[in-house]
């Protein structure tokens, strides 16, 4: 896509980070902005902050329910008569050891960040395949996708199941839909509210015994918030997904000490030898 004036973006994920930094991006190259997020509150405050950069609505929406992700396509395409460019980008994380976390911490992760891509991906291909027009999919997975670490590992499961999903989609696309195209975005360590994601955990997964406290547990909690507190901002993100469309690049991958780690899994993987832990360590 190398045309972006008067086309229609929507951004799930969008109140915030990756997804507001990309929303304001957009906006710069004259483009038509629909966000969804489940924070109300911070939604309506994005949009009446990026209003005045070009025509931006939202939309409330719970990316682990179909009919939300249904109703924000619906709602583009009556505000602004089609969809261009769909972002997969909501995303929540809670960490621990594998066998302590609860099933809720299982559910609700595996509900936004995989089940929110598969809503995303059976609501907006359709919709961009009937309007024989330029348009591109980016799903937001993470450098955990091409990565394995301890005491995060329901979020590396989802992220990889997110790339693998994006994988199997580009191959799908460029048979029946070439006009449509797929990037998958694998961000590093970034300034977002990620870390406190527990903010929008819902209350059919608060109940006793779906958060369990332990050290593994505030371990990586604490690692996550030192992480990203000093993490590049998300405006980077956004410029990368902006060239990826526009070059048509799939894999939207860091360069820095998070490709190392992925490319040490990767030769794991070539030499069927056992996972070394490689941590994405800075000199």
């Amino acid at each position: 896509m190398k045309v972006f004036e008067g086309k229609t973006a929507v951004i799930t994920g969008g109140a915030s980070g990756i997804g507001r930094a990309m929303a304001e991006l957009f906006l710069s190259k004259g483009m038509r902005v629909v966000l969804g997020d489940i924070e109300q509150d911070a939604l309506l405050e994005t949009v009446a902050a990026l209003s005045v950069n070009g025509p931006c609505m939202g939309v409330v929406t719970d990316v682990s329910k179909s009919e939300d992700v249904q109703h924000l396509a619906d709602r583009a395409v009556e505000e602004f008569g089609g969809i261009h460019i769909a972002c997969n980008n909501a995303g929540v994380f809670a960490g621990g050891l594998l066998w302590e976390e609860s099933v809720a911490d299982y559910q609700w992760q595996l509900g936004v960040n995989v089940w929110g891509v598969i809503h995303g991906i059976r609501t907006f291909v359709p919709i961009m395949q009937t309007q024989d027009a330029e348009c591109h999919l980016v799903n937001t997975a993470s450098m955990a996708a091409v990565t394995a670490m301890p005491y995060s590992g329901i979020y590396h499961m989802t992220k990889h199941a997110v790339l693998a999903l994006s994988e199997s989609l580009y191959h799908e696309l460029s048979f029946h839909a070439p006009k449509v195209k797929v990037s998958v975005l694998c961000p590093e360590a970034i300034n977002t509210g990620i870390a406190a994601s527990e903010r929008n955990r819902p209350g059919d997964y608060r109940k006793d015994g779906d958060i369990v406290a332990s050290e593994a547990r505030a371990m990586v909690s604490q690692a996550l918030k030192d992480s990203v507190a000093a993490g590049i901002g998300p405006e980077v993100m956004a410029r990368r997904v902006f060239e990826g469309i526009v070059e048509e690049r799939f894999y939207l991958l860091s360069e820095e000490v998070w490709r190392e780690a992925a490319n040490t899994r990767l030769e794991d993987v070539r030499l069927a030898r056992n996972p070394t832990f490689a941590p994405p360590l800075s000199d």
